[in-house]
């Protein structure tokens, strides 16, 4: 059965266990979610056999959420929920699969790892601009809230990289927003 509208899990994972953090194969922020460039290029790459969506925004539009779903591919598992129904997928499960988690913004990414959602390394992916915002390379654009959010995923020892495709070499993010080599 196709459980692809449920209210967080298309295809559950084991449950009642503890998750590795060794198993997120990626997190990456791209604020387009699941699209081509993730199913395409990143999940080859990776290696990847589920993705996970945390964003409340996605999580509370049931439509966006279905939508999204249907367009990986059937044998790929989604799972999508807010932060913290993510972040308490990951606290009560051990799994095999290779995860490719992805957020919308930096914030969702802070807010997610201090839920408890386990990641060491966040790539930078497409992150659109607005008010208050640079562009810093042709698909990042970062406010000053952006680079402190980055700062305080390092202190709490994440290491953020930008790499748009898996063929691009990983930029450290003080390079990127000029904050000096690192």
């Amino acid at each position: 059965m196709d459980n692809r509208g449920s209210s967080l899990s298309v295809n559950p994972l084991p449950t009642n266990l503890h998750f590795p953090q060794d198993r997120i194969v990626l997190a990456r922020i791209d604020n387009r979610l699941i699209h081509g460039q993730v199913l395409e290029a990143w999940v080859p790459f990776v290696q990847a056999d589920c993705i996970v969506v945390a964003s409340d925004e996605v999580a509370a539009k049931p439509l966006q959420k279905k939508l999204m779903a249907a367009s990986v591919p059937r044998e790929l598992p989604v799972i999508i929920g807010s932060l913290a129904e993510i972040a308490e997928f990951f606290s009560r499960n051990e799994s095999s699969r290779r995860i490719l988690l992805l957020f919308s913004s930096p914030g969702a990414a802070l807010q997610g790892y201090r839920l408890g959602i386990p990641f060491t390394e966040l790539n930078l992916g497409n992150i659109l601009g607005g008010d208050g915002k640079r562009r810093l390379s042709c698909t990042i654009c970062l406010s000053d809230d952006d680079l402190t959010i980055f700062h305080d995923l390092e202190t709490l020892g994440v290491r953020v990289v930008a790499r748009c495709l898996p063929s691009d070499e990983a930029l450290d993010w003080k390079v990127l927003a000029g904050c000096g080599a690192v």
